[in-house]
């Protein structure tokens, strides 16, 4: 009971830490319109900026990720805080496409080290909520940055540089009061040879990592389109021109998948896959309706769908593979896992945006909902399959 005003304190702390890196990693897109006005670049350069950012996250994941499971937590969140801090600062300061990123690159670095480190924290600190709090912090955090951005900038002054500022205070506040947290690791030796990238997947978890991987990929997919496209094709299909589009497309795919991973939080695994492989596919053939019909209303009813979708396949693959690594495999195991849905976040999207120059930002559109629909009816088929070799072994 002594230590419970203390454990919560720090889960605060990491959560709304937590928060604050997806929160920042979502700000520009609601400004990629104005960028894109102020310094002429294409859809195609657009998605670059946004895809080197996912690009140095995943390259911090596989050099850095397991790092605090060597060094202790406490010096590797202070120094991802410092490092995003710096970010802020070059996006404050950013006159060319070079400095967006320059911006992007850091920043992508600075989360990469901070999301694996956070959330075997988080963990360690309470397991019962750690795996909720890893789960819907970062779509809260990317719906606060996008929406919260697009208000900025839409009635705020310095639409380029106000977020950035107030960021730049919260990050300055967070590495001075994460020397304040108990460390919960022992340093031990081997930090240098965590180094070499590899993915570190414990043995007991890769099956699983396996079976969740198709949904995971439409899920992030997703995401990466909405955090980098999306806000430009509602654009094209209905002729909006509100800075608010932007950050409101991001808000309202992630809110509605931190709702729904609140609401399932006591469901099983099995649960939440079944749900987010029927509803990722349903709420993406709405948005597609939506784009040909020049319905934005639509639109928003399809990515409140695939929002459910997303959060669903979300906790349930994050809440298959959690319990099955030891305490010192956690950093790394969710390494391996941002790694591969970082991946799927940055890459369908970076050439999307280089087919967007051929076909056009609609007809693309249409392919890649597509391809994100295959692999969740797949996902769903598979869950299904596996169902009835349990019920057929169970019947036996």
């Amino acid at each position: 009971m002594p230590n419970s005003h203390p454990n919560r304190a720090s889960l605060w702390f990491l959560a709304i830490t937590l928060l604050s890196f997806l929160a920042a990693s979502t700000a520009p897109t609601p400004l990629y319109h104005l960028y894109q006005e102020q310094l002429q670049f294409s859809a195609a350069m657009l998605t670059l900026i946004f895809g080197v950012y996912a690009l140095s996250l995943l390259a911090a994941l596989l050099t850095v990720g397991s790092l605090s499971d060597y060094l202790g937590r406490k010096p590797v969140i202070f120094t991802a805080v410092v490092l995003n801090g710096v970010a802020m600062l070059l996006f404050i300061y950013a006159d060319s496409v070079a400095w967006l990123i320059g911006a992007r690159v850091l920043q992508g670095f600075a989360t990469g080290m901070a999301t694996a480190v956070l959330s075997a924290t988080l963990l360690d600190v309470d397991r019962q909520q750690g795996p909720l709090i890893n789960s819907v912090a970062p779509l809260l955090g990317m719906a606060m940055g996008g929406m919260g951005c697009g208000l900025l900038a839409e009635f705020a002054p310095a639409p380029l540089q106000l977020t950035y500022w107030l960021l730049l205070a919260l990050f300055a506040l967070q590495a001075v009061y994460v020397w304040r947290l108990p460390e919960s690791v022992s340093p031990q030796a081997g930090a240098w040879a965590s180094l070499r990238p590899t993915l570190h997947v414990p043995v007991q978890a890769r099956s699983t990592l396996w079976r969740v991987l198709p949904l995971n990929v439409a899920t992030w997919a997703l995401g990466g389109f909405y955090a980098s496209l999306a806000p430009s094709l509602v654009r094209t299909a209905t002729g909006s021109t509100s800075n608010l589009i932007g950050g409101a497309t991001v808000a309202a795919l992630t809110l509605t998948g931190a709702s729904m991973i609140f609401t399932l939080r006591n469901q099983p695994a099995g649960k939440a896959l079944q749900l987010g492989t029927s509803l990722l596919p349903a709420g993406i053939v709405l948005i597609l309706l939506g784009v040909h019909s020049a319905s934005l209303p639509l639109f928003f009813l399809g990515t409140l769908v695939a929002g459910c979708g997303f959060g669903a396949g979300f906790l349930g693959a994050v809440r298959s593979l959690v319990p099955l690594a030891l305490p010192h495999e956690r950093a790394g195991l969710m390494s391996a896992y941002y790694v591969l849905s970082y991946l799927a976040f940055c890459l369908p999207s970076f050439l999307a945006g280089n087919l967007t120059h051929t076909f056009g930002l609609v007809a693309t559109a249409d392919g890649y909902g597509a391809g994100l629909i295959i692999l969740a009816v797949g996902a769903l088929l598979m869950l299904w399959r596996q169902r009835t070799a349990r019920a057929c072994v169970a019947g036996e």
